[in-house]
């Protein structure tokens, strides 16, 4: 039998597992910022400005860069800033598998851009194919990853992924992600510019979809409140729903969003790798598989954890002016929604 001495630890060790909990609990306040992240997509006018604030991320640790031209040159232009995350390019189908290896976050900005005259639906035949092709390869090589679409047009592009994922066997609905982040970003910008507020400061939930009249913001909402007379609110409310066509007319056919785009959706990635880190209290709206309203799927303020989607926080109080855009969207995005899930459904 062991003497009563010989199981009481030694001060030494008392100190040294102290000394462990210490360093663990340290580090949860710190996590470890590893993020390997794909962007599919990666050599065209969101790809690239996305793939430089991505890098220029500390928390990323290695970006893979894909699409069918041009990659080798803007991994190797990329790899030469002074950050930490490690840059891989990767050209065409053959080499996609490898890509998408290991990877915890992909972003899809793949695709055409919208051309003057052109809505986003328009964009369908040729997106569609796109979105479906990319998404089976991650639903074979990186089924876990959490899936970031920004490819438009999203509110057709998400059942896509969701019916590619369910095909596959592996359908998270917490881990797909339809990257309606630039509304937000517009509406904050936009309520900033009216009321001469900072616009980090200001932060107005957008909810719906991502197209003309099913983008909903909620400036009943808005951090901190603000008030507008009706008739400068539903100005204000049309700009944000067609902010997208305002930039593409003044590209004058050189293409659609594509600055603030790659802006926004760096932004909705680091929230979510934030969130993914362990970091409580990340909220960021997107389009998703829902049950708020009618729709299967919609967007609202989602709560981020580490297996995506913590909670839905849903559309909450708002006023008879945004419960008419709602109803009003409906068929629209029900209609967008099927086209998607049909074209998944026959696609091979």
């Amino acid at each position: 039998m062991k003497s009563k001495e010989s199981v009481v630890k030694s001060p030494g060790s008392l100190l040294q597992s102290l000394a462990k909990r210490l360093f663990s609990a340290f580090l949860s306040f710190f996590p470890q910022n590893n993020a390997k992240v794909a962007v599919l997509g990666a050599s065209g006018g969101i790809g690239q400005p996305l793939s430089l604030l991505l890098k220029n991320s500390p928390l990323v640790s290695r970006l893979s860069l894909y699409d069918i031209a041009h990659t080798p040159g803007v991994a190797a232009d990329l790899s030469h800033i002074e950050t930490r995350a490690t840059v891989k390019g990767f050209l065409g189908p053959e080499q996609l598998p490898e890509c998408l290896k290991g990877c915890d976050v992909v972003v899809i900005p793949a695709g055409v851009p919208r051309k003057p005259g052109m809505t986003r639906d328009d964009l369908f035949n040729t997106n569609a194919s796109i979105v479906a092709t990319l998404t089976t390869a991650c639903a074979k090589h990186c089924p876990e990853a959490m899936i970031c679409i920004i490819s438009n047009p999203v509110n057709s592009t998400i059942p896509i992924t969701s019916e590619v994922f369910k095909k596959h066997g592996v359908y998270n609905p917490n881990r797909i992600f339809g990257v309606t982040t630039l509304d937000i970003v517009r509406a904050n910008t936009f309520v900033a510019e009216l009321k001469g507020l900072d616009p980090a400061r200001v932060s107005v939930p957008v909810i719906g979809g991502h197209a003309g009249k099913t983008i909903i913001p909620l400036i009943s909402q808005c951090t901190p409140k603000v008030d507008f007379p009706q008739d400068q609110l539903e100005k204000l409310t049309g700009r944000i729903q067609e902010a997208g066509t305002e930039v593409v007319k003044a590209k004058a056919g050189a293409g659609s969003a594509t600055l603030s785009m790659a802006y926004a959706g760096a932004r909705f990635v680091f929230s979510l790798v934030d969130a993914m880190n362990g970091k409580e209290g990340v909220i960021e709206c997107s389009f998703v598989r829902s049950e708020e309203t009618e729709s299967p799927y919609f967007s609202t303020p989602l709560l981020l954890g580490k297996n995506g989607i913590e909670k839905n926080l849903g559309i909450g109080k708002i006023t008879p002016f945004e419960e008419k855009m709602v109803a009003e969207a409906m068929s629209e995005l029900k209609a967008s929604i099927k086209k998607g899930e049909d074209f998944a459904k026959n696609f091979k």
